[in-house]
């Protein structure tokens, strides 16, 4: 899966992964990361996410990671957000408000971008990616977060023999043997099949959602 699958995506307005609304996992256990007001918090593959306005209603800095300008463009747009656009190495850098997107390749983001960083939310990254783009995404996770950083992950967890992704399934056990360096702890799941025609067409008989607090 290379950058222009999800350019192409964008282009062709198949979006189905975005969600109108707040998520309603971030809305009921953020607050158990007991990440300050004021702190950083980054959102990798952010999309257009509402999530990240959200954030930024709690008094974060947000910091999102976008490949598709299309995305970044409706973002500021549907937000009411005046933008100041500015390059910052290979990222050109949207800032409004609370919030900044940076436009490009996640994998060039360097530690110095996210030092400051000590919040994470993941609601869209890991599942979007086949396997052995998630080691590579989780490793580089693991390189340039500050240590101490708490994440917020959300994963799906389903029979991937009988629907390929995205959104990819994600395992318990693959959470707890990479994604961080420090705890992982589930603090919530749900089977959601009900609530999944995609899924359900398929033929695939459970899709568990599940929320992590992760440390790194």
């Amino acid at each position: 899966m290379d950058p222009a699958f999800w350019q192409k995506r964008w282009a062709d307005n198949q979006i189905g992964f975005h969600r109108e609304d707040v998520n309603p996992f971030l809305i009921a256990h953020w607050h158990k990361l007991a990440v300050p007001a004021g702190a950083r918090v980054l959102v990798p593959l952010c999309g257009k996410s509402v999530d990240m306005a959200w954030l930024a209603g709690q008094g974060h800095r947000v910091l999102g990671v976008e490949l598709s300008r299309r995305a970044v463009e409706d973002f500021f747009r549907e937000q009411g957000l005046q933008a100041k656009i500015l390059q910052h190495g290979a990222f050109e850098v949207w800032h409004g408000g609370q919030i900044e997107v940076w436009c490009g390749d996640f994998f060039a983001l360097q530690a110095q971008d996210v030092g400051d960083c000590t919040g994470l939310y993941d609601r869209a990254a890991l599942i979007a990616l086949p396997a052995a783009m998630r080691e590579r995404y989780k490793a580089h996770l693991r390189t340039v977060l500050p240590a101490g950083c708490q994440g917020l992950l959300l994963t799906m967890d389903y029979d991937q023999q009988l629907l390929d992704g995205p959104p990819f399934a994600v395992v318990d056990g693959e959470v707890r043997s990479g994604y961080a360096r420090g705890e992982v702890q589930v603090l919530d799941e749900r089977e959601v099949i009900e609530e999944s025609p995609k899924f359900l067409q398929a033929g695939v008989p459970s899709v568990v959602e599940r929320v992590y607090r992760v440390g790194f």
